[in-house]
């Protein structure tokens, strides 16, 4: 039964492996409060850049408050970059306007203080172009590309929170299928009772509420709402961090069936590195809102570069009592483990696919521990 309605993901997405599933290209979400002089910008995403490949789990790891959330949420349109572009299966599905506003502004400033004819005729045409860019960015959105964004769907970080306590399981999951236009008693019957087989639960538990559960097992009514529509890409949010350790790792086997079961690319995002490396294929490290370093799983464990990523990797407990007595924790202070008063970090491609956010200097100095 598993396999009638959740056979086509493997062919949706194009065979070629080269190209991504998910394209992030200098992505920034920032946040304002305030007014006037007293205004305050949060940047909860700061120029973050990555690709995810068709059938791969990318893992985003990082302490609370880093952004992690926030980029899972502007993935999927729930909230809209400031700047920076995103590219679902090749199409781009939103794009911030922050930089052209910027341009504008700037070309006015050349157009008040600026005598000379040809640079003004340059800012007139800097103006006109990114006005036409802000419109044509405005039109994109998730709504327009409707089909598009049913083949993205997100776990949710909260079981409890995310599902709606006045609806029945069978209500929360079929919800997709009817916004989607099917209406039919007996193909929603059908569909809600496969999605509830295949994420562990059974037909009978269709028409209870969300509180008589426990919270793997609302987990999992989470993880079937978001497949029945029959995705390609998951944006699991923190999906087992309210759980205990056995429900964790029963809903950490379980994402790995559906992902080899299904065709499924997944972007998980977690905060803890030791479940984050027995998914994930690639590793991304986040800090303050930008990506610090970025590697296969297993590069990123043995050749750690970035200090924030040897502080997470000090504090990933080991199943050894002698280990765990000499351990000695690294403590990492972003404001005095850099200087980048001469020279601003960019992410750098140190080794192939191992990239590390670094000045010149901090590049050298990575180079040598990799001896290269």
């Amino acid at each position: 039964m598993r396999n009638s309605l959740y056979t086509n993901n493997k062919n949706e997405i194009s065979n070629d492996e080269s190209m991504p599933v998910l394209s992030v290209k200098n992505l920034k979400k920032h946040f304002k409060s305030g007014y006037g002089k007293q205004k305050l910008v949060v940047k909860a995403v700061d120029n973050v850049s990555f690709d995810i490949y068709r059938g791969e789990v990318f893992g985003l790891v990082g302490e609370s408050g880093c952004g992690k959330t926030t980029l899972g949420r502007t993935l999927i349109g729930l909230n809209q970059p400031t700047d920076g572009t995103i590219e679902f299966m090749g199409v781009p599905i939103a794009e911030g306007i922050d930089s052209n506003i910027q341009a504008i502004r700037n070309a006015k400033k050349i157009l008040k203080t600026e005598n000379d004819a040809a640079k003004i005729q340059e800012a007139k045409q800097v103006i006109e172009f990114n006005k036409k860019e802000i419109k044509r960015k405005k039109r994109i959105s998730p709504r327009a590309n409707y089909e598009l964004m049913n083949k993205m769907q997100m776990i949710f970080q909260d079981p409890i929170a995310s599902l709606d306590p006045r609806m029945t399981v069978k209500e929360i999951i079929a919800e997709g299928l009817r916004i989607s236009g099917v209406k039919k008693d007996s193909v929603i019957n059908e569909k809600v009772n496969e999605v509830l087989e295949i994420v562990g639960l059974v037909p009978e538990h269709a028409n209870r509420y969300p509180h008589e559960f426990s919270g793997g097992q609302r987990q999992r009514i989470g993880i079937a709402r978001a497949l029945i529509i029959n995705p390609s890409f998951l944006i699991a949010d923190e999906p087992i961090s309210a759980l205990d350790v056995s429900i964790q790792a029963q809903i950490i086997n379980l994402l790995n069936d559906l992902r080899k079961e299904l065709g499924l690319t997944i972007l998980f995002i977690a905060h803890d590195l030791s479940v984050v490396k027995y998914i994930s294929d690639r590793i991304g490290v986040m800090y303050f809102g930008k990506m610090v370093e970025l590697a296969s799983s297993d590069e990123l464990f043995k050749n750690p570069l970035h200090p924030y990523t040897k502080s997470l990797l000090s504090a990933v407990p080991l199943p050894d009592p002698y280990y765990e007595k000499h351990r000695r924790r690294i403590v990492y202070d972003g404001k005095s483990a850099h200087d980048y008063s001469k020279e601003e970090p960019v992410l750098h491609e140190i080794t192939k696919g191992h990239f590390v956010l670094a000045n010149s200097e901090e590049l050298e100095k990575y180079r040598k521990e990799l001896d290269i």
